[in-house]
């Protein structure tokens, strides 16, 4: 399950940690591995330095449809993606191939259970499917 962080403390909590991973289109932060166990939390910081209020969201409707895509598959922990003034116009597939890559690297990725495949499903669903071939 997935939750969102709400309050100012729980992003500054996030940034104290002093973990993160810079990308061109976003920085990511991430939180301590919490005492009591917890679903992945997420929370969007869209500054005005990156734009108008028009950019600012379309950069957190960019930034929150990858986290929905990605952050399941991440260890329980808090998130915060942090716009960057390239997130508007950034292509939507590098900002996934980034996040995926910003997980990996930082070593929370949720790594695959036997049970999950023996069932064949991947539970990490990180890797995009092949598109569907387009008749000509």
């Amino acid at each position: 399950m997935l939750k969102k962080l709400r309050k100012r403390s729980e992003f500054l909590a996030v940034a104290a940690t002093g973990v993160r991973w810079v990308s061109p289109a976003f920085i990511l932060q991430i939180g301590e591995p919490p005492s009591a166990p917890h679903p992945v939390r997420y929370g969007l910081t869209a500054t005005r330095k990156i734009g108008n209020a028009v950019t600012r969201n379309r950069a957190k409707r960019r930034l929150r449809a990858l986290a929905v895509e990605i952050m399941p598959h991440a260890l329980p922990r808090d998130y915060v993606l942090v716009a960057r003034a390239s997130t508007p116009t950034y292509p939507f597939d590098s900002i996934r191939q980034d996040l995926r890559k910003a997980l990996k690297r930082m070593k929370v990725e949720r790594v695959m259970s036997r049970a999950d495949s023996a069932s064949g499903s991947s539970g990490l669903a990180l890797d995009a499917p092949n598109p569907p071939a387009i008749p000509e």
